[in-house]
């Protein structure tokens, strides 16, 4: 039973649903009492009152869930037909390309998307967006560390590949605050004269980038689809690999024992998948003719017991606008992880490796009162996470409407 007041503050609410998923175990928690006094949860109870003092808020039907975490976003790029760009048309206007910014996370957030981590910016504005109660904790890694022009150079992160510029390049984020630290060691399929399998930095220059954030505190997340870059990245050291697809010329390699080395290694996997539908969109002939492949190693690497990530990309096409997290769990679950799989992935597995672990990501005591209620099951049906019903993001509730 709960019991405990506060006193001389207002009032803490005691949020009461049908069901709660607490964001580690497998299974619902019947009839929970969720307490939460400002921005912190103080308590979770089954089948209890709630005090006389508190305001409730009942979500009858509803199930409870920690705000999900979108682990790769790009808040810079609008997600419509070109977002590169529209991004070049605001270019120089910062004022523009913020409000374009805050636009993409108040919509992940309506969603209930409480935390965003951002790997790639234009100039660190997500840096000016951090902190603000209207939209989700955010997560930022500034322009991503790459070669002149390389993947994503619009963005602002170009350097030469030699040891001594990319240690600065890293210094540099340092000091601007940024939270983690994102290189593309492969090409990308966004920016044309890039290739996905050809890596991008030397190895001796990715270790440097790496040594470099190291020493100064921060993560290393590196873009890596090619299975050179994938291998170069994981001797460098970094804490996290992003889309991982093993991409070849002609279609996919077999990764042999770099998928035993990804899971011993404990690096953290971001499988960026998740897209809404779109009236005459479809995956390029390169990306159908790959995806079996694709899966394949994806289920590899969770049979080895590598840790995953479920991220989205969001911003980079028209299919995946900023709230299509919920379409990205959905199929993470039917193809590779399970339901309560893909909801640890984007609760307190993403928590974890966005250095959130001890605070987001689980409904516990103690931690961020990030919830979001969804009508339905989504341990039976991962598509409830799409009926969202109400938000809370640090204790503040957010319209959903």
């Amino acid at each position: 039973m709960i019991t405990s007041r506060v006193t001389g503050r207002p009032a803490p609410l005691a949020v009461r649903a049908a069901a709660l998923f607490d964001g580690v175990t497998g299974t619902l928690r019947p009839d929970p009492l969720v307490m939460v006094d400002g921005a912190t949860i103080t308590a979770v109870d089954s089948g209890a009152a709630p005090p006389p003092y508190a305001r409730v808020v009942e979500l009858p039907g509803a199930t409870l869930l920690p705000g999900l975490i979108d682990t790769h976003l790009h808040l810079a790029l609008d997600a419509g037909a070109d977002p590169v760009a529209a991004l070049a048309a605001r270019d120089g206007d910062d004022d523009a390309v913020v409000a374009a910014m805050t636009g993409a996370a108040r919509t992940a957030l309506r969603a209930g998307i409480t935390t965003v981590r951002d790997l790639g910016d234009l100039r660190h504005l997500s840096l000016r967006l951090r902190g603000r109660d209207d939209l989700p904790t955010i997560v930022a890694a500034g322009p991503p560390v790459t070669t002149p022009a390389g993947h994503c150079h619009f963005l602002g992160g170009g350097v030469e590949p030699s040891p001594d510029a990319v240690r600065a390049a890293v210094a540099d984020r340092a000091a601007r605050g940024a939270d983690v630290v994102k290189v593309m060691a492969s090409g990308g399929r966004l920016t044309p004269g890039t290739r996905q399998e050809v890596s991008q930095f030397p190895p001796d220059v990715l270790r440097a980038a790496v040594d470099e954030a190291h020493r100064l505190g921060l993560p290393v997340v590196a873009h890596a689809h090619g299975t050179a870059a994938i291998r170069e990245s994981l001797d460098a050291g970094v804490d996290g690999l992003e889309h991982v697809t093993f991409w070849s010329a002609d279609g996919v390699d077999e990764p042999g024992e770099l998928l035993g080395r990804i899971a011993r290694s404990g690096v953290a996997v971001g499988i960026t998948v998740g897209n809404v539908p779109v009236p005459g969109a479809a995956p390029s002939a390169a990306v159908r003719a790959r995806t079996p492949g694709i899966v394949a190693n994806f289920r590899g690497l969770h049979a080895a017991g590598a840790r995953m990530l479920v991220g989205t990309d969001a911003g980079i096409e028209n299919t995946k606008p900023h709230d299509v997290l919920p379409f990205a769990v959905a199929l993470a679950a039917d193809v590779l992880l399970g339901p309560a799989g893909a909801l640890r992935a984007v609760t307190s597995v993403a928590a974890t490796a966005c250095g959130l672990g001890s605070r987001k990501g689980r409904v516990a005591a103690g931690f961020d009162a990030d919830l979001v209620a969804v009508d339905g099951d989504p341990l039976a049906d991962p598509a409830a996470l799409r009926t969202v019903r109400w938000v809370l993001a640090r204790g503040r509730e957010v319209a959903v409407g």
